[in-house]
């Protein structure tokens, strides 16, 4: 299935607890998984959502690197040649393995910089981030924990399923994200996810209207609640 950038581009427009509601609504199987189910660190709360293809990988900061240092270098060579290969945008998707997630920042000044030039919208993990004062404000970050040093942070292995506060992510998964956290939205669900958050706001919209009015009560819910019913 080709995917059209300008469908990630509007679902940008939405936030991630709405695209869980729609998700609902044409993927009911996925209404228990698929999201992360732990708070994230959001540092730019006011971005609006990202939404793009998944570029995977998982990383430890609590040891140096077993590779010998050239080794370890073309590893992370290998690593960024892998962020920039395939469609655009991307969301990286990193999974902390240490046994305390966060012990050393893979994200600071200089990571957010060389992903947003290779395309990236933003980064989801439970590790750490730093550099609060120096990194692209435009670059959305979910992290696990805010932390001061890098420590012996290092790519394991990328391309490769992780599970980031228990949203399990493949390589190439379609994952939208805001300040509420993120989702991996299902391919073959795609097509019908504007229909379905149009839906969505109509159904919302009297019930909404009849909490806010300054003579709400219980008849008057019900009867709201029977008019969303309804609309189809």
């Amino acid at each position: 299935m080709t995917i059209d950038p300008a469908l990630l581009e509007h679902l940008r427009a939405f936030d991630t607890p709405t695209i869980c509601n729609a998700l609902e609504i044409v993927a009911p199987e996925r209404r228990g998984h698929g999201y992360s189910v732990r708070p994230f660190v959001c540092p730019f709360p006011d971005l609006r959502p990202i939404c793009g293809f998944a570029r995977t990988a998982t990383i430890r900061a609590r040891l140096p690197a077993a590779l010998p240092a050239a080794e370890a270098k073309a590893q992370r060579l290998r690593y960024y040649e892998y962020v920039a290969a395939g469609p655009r945008p991307t969301v990286v998707v990193i999974q902390d393995l240490d046994d305390q997630p966060g012990y050393g920042a893979f994200w600071g000044e200089v990571n957010t910089a060389i992903h947003r030039g290779l395309g990236c919208l933003g980064c989801v993990t439970n590790g750490s981030i730093r550099d609060l004062g120096a990194i692209d404000p435009e670059f959305q970050l979910l992290a696990g924990s805010i932390g001061p040093s890098h420590a012996f942070v290092h790519v394991e292995a990328f391309g490769i399923a992780v599970d980031v506060h228990g949203m399990l992510v493949h390589h190439g998964d379609i994952v939208h994200a805001d300040r509420h956290g993120a989702v991996v939205i299902p391919e073959a669900a795609l097509p019908r996810l504007p229909e379905a958050i149009e839906l969505c706001i109509r159904r919302e919209a009297p019930i909404l209207a009849a909490a806010r009015s300054p003579d709400f009560s219980i008849a008057k819910l019900r009867e709201a609640m029977a008019a969303a019913e309804e609309i189809h």
